[in-house]
């Protein structure tokens, strides 16, 4: 009797776990357009549903910086600094899980295993963020590379007798497509819906994370208050942007001589060096 009843439980448990597994599933809310993997894409549900129970513990100091990073990435209004935090966290669950298997798999001992589950965790934690922050970088790399063109543009309007507003609706439309472009949209999208000019160009550096933006929309707004010509200080402006560009070119054609060290080192001269020598020692062992 007592068998059955234990047996009963068992699956009554099981039961349980299982609809509160599945459960998420049922309600499941579409995923991102930017969640492109399949992996992310099958366990949403269960990041959505995470969320929901993350999100009263969410400082205002993470919940700003997992927004900003959000934003920074180019991600849309669909992630949430929840779903972020959900994410690192379903993300170091999954890896404790697997080091503590393969732990057990070892017959490792408790004192043993605990070190190393920790690190694999924290690190699998990490890597969402990291995931993140290298989307961002990548972002930023392409607004900076479409940045000058547009101010160009925008600069030859200015000159050419149209408001600033005006410049920056034809260097929305006939600049380059990018992330850059769309952000820009958006601002001149706050201005028409009547946001103070200072303000959607403030937002639009924010959004964008790019100093240089920051201190355009920091010039104008000067410009603005002191009454001052925005042809020459676009002008300004735009050769600072391309001189800039020029630098970093110069840097990274510095730094090819040194990247290109270690696979010389670790993957060419050895070859080479065996090339060479083989007959050489071939020769040696025939004279002995």
């Amino acid at each position: 009797m007592l068998f059955w009843m234990s047996s009963g439980l068992a699956g009554l448990s099981l039961c349980c776990v299982m609809w509160v597994l599945i459960k998420p599933a049922q309600g499941a809310k579409r995923a991102p357009e930017h969640v492109r993997h399949w992996g992310m894409r099958l366990i949403w549900p269960w990041i959505d549903a995470l969320a929901s129970a993350v999100s009263p513990w969410l400082s205002w100091h993470a919940r700003k910086a997992f927004e900003q990073r959000v934003q920074h990435a180019g991600l849309t209004a669909s992630w949430r600094p929840e779903h972020l935090a959900a994410t690192q966290l379903m993300a170091g669950a999954f890896g404790a899980v697997g080091s503590l298997s393969v732990a057990m798999l070892l017959a490792l001992e408790l004192v043993q295993m605990v070190l190393p589950v920790s690190a694999i965790a924290l690190l699998a934690a990490w890597l969402p963020w990291r995931k993140l922050a290298d989307l961002a970088d990548r972002r930023r790399r392409m607004m900076r590379r479409e940045f000058p063109f547009m101010l160009d543009m925008a600069t030859l309007c200015v000159e050419a007798g149209l408001s600033l507003q005006g410049a920056l609706h034809e260097a929305a439309r006939h600049g380059p497509p990018g992330p850059l472009r769309d952000e820009l949209r958006l601002a001149l999208a706050d201005m028409r819906t009547g946001v103070v000019r200072h303000e959607a160009l403030s937002r639009w550096a924010q959004r964008t994370g790019l100093s240089e933006v920051r201190q355009l929309a920091t010039a104008l707004a000067q410009a603005d208050q002191l009454g001052m010509s925005l042809g020459p200080m676009l002008r300004a402006q735009s050769e600072q942007r391309r001189n800039e560009r020029f630098l970093r070119a110069e840097k990274l054609a510095l730094e090819a001589p040194v990247k290109m060290l270690f696979p010389l080192v670790c993957c060419i001269f050895p070859c080479t060096f065996l090339i060479i020598g083989f007959p050489i020692a071939v020769k040696l062992f025939e004279a002995m």
